[in-house]
């Protein structure tokens, strides 16, 4: 019996494991990781990306997650904690598909350092990606990796 309990919780727990993503992604065809020459499968595909973005429940979704992590911060560390790298991760991922809601976009944090991988549709888009991430708490240096500027098809 022992041996059949400790077979099951090592194969949930591998399974568990292998689940977790290690990087937080503004759309589900952003890149998977942030290694140099990740890309985007068809980064001129966009529509779908937007509208899950701009959609009601999304955009609440954003809202109660900032306002959960805003209540959590006061409640449980001041201004000069330390942050997660989830933490960092999952925030800035929500602040930048928040704001660029066309962008596919792959976000990596370590130490306070966050790497971006993807695309966005335009210019303006790109360069507001540094700003916003650098508004998160805990944030100290942010990389653009490979964000390429993908103009959206013409429909």
């Amino acid at each position: 019996m022992n041996k059949l309990t400790l077979l099951v919780l090592s194969g949930t727990l591998l399974f568990a494991g292998v689940g977790c993503d290690d990087v937080a992604r503004t759309s589900g065809d952003a890149p998977t990781t942030v290694e140099e020459g990740a890309q985007v499968d068809d980064p001129t595909q966009v529509e779908a990306t937007q509208d899950d973005a701009t959609s009601e429940v999304r955009r609440e979704q954003l809202d109660a997650d900032i306002r959960a992590r805003e209540e959590r911060d006061e409640v449980f560390g001041d201004d000069e904690q330390a942050r997660a790298d989830s933490d960092l991760q999952s925030q800035v991922r929500a602040k930048l598909e928040a704001n660029i809601t066309q962008g596919q976009l792959t976000v990596e944090a370590e130490n306070g350092r966050v790497i971006i991988v993807g695309t966005v549709p335009n210019q303006q888009d790109y360069d507001s990606i540094v700003p916003l991430a650098q508004e998160i708490q805990g944030v100290n240096e942010v990389i653009i990796r490979d964000v390429k500027v993908v103009p959206p098809a013409e429909s």
